[in-house]
């Protein structure tokens, strides 16, 4: 059984990092691209970055180049978001998904597994 764990969320202050974790099991973690999305009340789901299989390719939304960071560690089947500058616009649910197809995608129904999901709130 596939499971995705997200972890890391919280309430912080504009300005401020956090980063999130998302522990995956079941699967073999090095052969999918791994994707982070957010989706804020009455939004729809939103691509926030992808990074390749070994980590080597990472792809940020304009909305959060320069200030969030995708990155993976596939020896401990985790992939990270690394979130600094936060501004009240950032606050959603963060969830990880994983994509079987080796090209990194900003689109939700290319992902074929999703975590629960962890809540950013993000103040001003």
């Amino acid at each position: 059984q596939v499971q995705l764990v997200e972890s890391g969320g919280g309430l912080v202050q504009a300005g401020g990092s956090l980063r999130l974790s998302c522990a995956a099991s079941g699967l073999t973690f090095s052969h999918y691209v791994m994707g982070w999305f957010r989706q804020a009340p009455g939004k729809e789901r939103e691509f926030v970055a992808g990074v390749g299989r070994s980590g080597g390719d990472t792809y940020p939304a304009d909305s959060v180049k320069g200030r969030f960071t995708i990155s993976r560690d596939n020896a401990k089947n985790t992939v990270y978001l690394q979130m600094n500058s936060l501004k009240p616009e950032d606050t959603a649910v963060y969830y990880c998904a994983a994509r079987a197809i080796a090209i990194i995608s900003s689109t939700p129904a290319g992902y074929l597994f999703w975590g629960q999901g962890t809540q950013v709130t993000v103040s001003s």
